[in-house]
């Protein structure tokens, strides 16, 4: 099964031309989108989902036919999550699979996908959680605090973690599953941000801003395959995108420059996968 997974888009169109191009070439059996998909407020299209998005890919399903992928999405910290109800509803033509707290079994393996990250210094907190515990990293705000675009119980935001919606999600024998996160695993390749001697209150900001939970779910379960983004500058900062933790392969495709970074995979050959830029 030939799989190849991007994230961040951004809503930049080139880069999604650049997806829809890589699969009309490659013909993969799987897609999988990890988060941050929209635009900021810059944007021609005044609904980018509705109007850009589903089009895009429902006019590339009904070139590709039976040759369409099957899609896996998720959003992002960067995505509003008002807008999540438009993704379920595009599953109606099938065109993708929305996979938040979910499980969807293809080709004898499992995917899971969970958009939620860890305490960040932004302001729109729909998709942040506390991590392991109610602490947040220096220079980070509370996501009791910032802004949401849904209402949530706060009883839930206080109480409820990135590590027990793991725990809950995920039970099972996680020897075939592929899990599409958008926050990196915590202290490793792939979450290492660009925080170099940035002191508060006397402080140093700690440079790996990854998850905790996340670290040590793939480290008591390891899970065949993880799939990241989140962190844009870490490949360019460590010069890896990929990560073995124990029997787990870690892959991120995070990129902080103008190309879109896919990576490719096979699962049952994991350490042959690539990751290559396009234009």
């Amino acid at each position: 099964m030939n799989c190849f997974f991007v994230y961040d888009l951004h809503g930049k169109t080139s880069r999604y031309q650049a997806l829809i191009n890589e699969i009309k070439k490659e013909l993969h059996d799987v897609v999988l989108i990890g988060g941050d998909l929209l635009p900021g407020f810059n944007t021609l299209y005044g609904d980018f989902i509705t109007e850009y998005l589903i089009p895009k890919f429902e006019e590339l399903k009904n070139n590709l036919e039976n040759k369409y992928p099957k899609v896996f999405i998720i959003m992002g910290n960067d995505d509003p999550r008002i807008e999540e109800e438009k993704l379920v509803e595009a599953e109606k033509i099938e065109i993708w699979y929305y996979l938040h707290e979910k499980k969807i079994t293809h080709n004898g393996f499992d995917f899971y996908g969970y958009a939620y990250v860890p305490p960040t210094p932004f302001r729109l907190k729909d998709w942040e959680k506390f991590d392991v515990s109610r602490f947040v990293n220096i220079g980070c705000t509370s996501p009791l605090e910032g802004s949401r675009t849904i209402e949530v119980n706060s009883v839930d935001i206080e109480h409820y973690t990135i590590a027990k919606d793991l725990q809950k999600l995920m039970q099972k024998d996680l020897s075939k599953a592929i899990c599409l996160f958008h926050a990196p695993p915590y202290k490793t390749y792939l979450d290492r941000a660009d925080l170099d001697g940035r002191i508060i209150d006397h402080v140093q900001v700690d440079v790996h801003v990854g998850s905790i939970a996340i670290k040590n779910f793939i480290e008591s379960k390891l899970p065949r395959i993880t799939l990241h983004g989140h962190i844009y500058e870490s490949s360019r900062i460590t010069g890896h995108w990929k990560e073995k933790i124990k029997e787990t392969y870690s892959f991120s495709a995070a990129w902080d420059e103008i190309e879109l970074a896919l990576v490719k995979f096979d699962p049952e050959f994991p350490e042959k996968a690539e990751r290559i830029l396009l234009n």
